[in-house]
């Protein structure tokens, strides 16, 4: 099988002191996994790494056991290719290049999400502030970035995520995981 570069995301980890996963050791436990290339993007759990077997599920279980059997606590983990970052990013609905990072962000889901578990979402309510739903994966325009955003914190509730695996990066985390990817 050929050699495939992946990200991976993790959900929730080194936040608020909370679920602490030191970059270095989830680097030294994914290159114990047999990966090459691993590298690691900022402290939010963002790792790229090199693959001769495995999908996207398969790997994202792996990483998902060693982490609750190295750090002790269960994290959920999100694995995706190069050409799947790729599609996300040139799909963005919104102007990315005239827009602030921080404006912008993508909500990577673990299956595809069906655009009626949002339809009770009154979209007019939260202007400027919009979203707009892409293959496995959530844009939101937030014009005050992620922490002020009122619609970000409506689409976060767990009646819309229910099932799903949900995480978000903000747009320079979207391109710099597409380029770290890049074989």
């Amino acid at each position: 099988m050929a050699i495939k570069t992946y990200a991976v995301l993790l959900r929730g980890i080194n936040v608020g002191g909370h679920k602490k996963v030191p970059m270095a050791e989830l680097r030294t436990l994914l290159e114990g996994l047999g990966h090459g290339g691993v590298r690691t993007y900022l402290q939010s759990g963002n790792a790229v790494l090199a693959a001769d077997h495995g999908d996207e599920e398969s790997l994202a279980a792996e990483v998902r056991a060693a982490i609750e059997e190295h750090f002790g606590f269960a994290v959920d983990v999100l694995v995706r290719d190069h050409a799947y970052l790729k599609a996300v990013a040139d799909a963005c609905p919104f102007p990315a290049a005239d827009l602030e990072a921080k404006q912008l962000h993508v909500t990577y889901f673990s299956g595809p999400v069906d655009p009626a578990r949002f339809a009770s979402v009154d979209q007019q309510a939260f202007l400027p502030e919009e979203f707009r739903l892409g293959d496995r994966a959530l844009y939101l325009y937030a014009p005050d970035g992620l922490g002020r955003s009122k619609l970000a914190e409506q689409l976060a509730k767990p009646r819309l995520t229910k099932g799903l695996i949900a995480t978000t990066r903000n747009w320079n985390t979207v391109a710099r995981l597409e380029e770290m990817t890049r074989a």
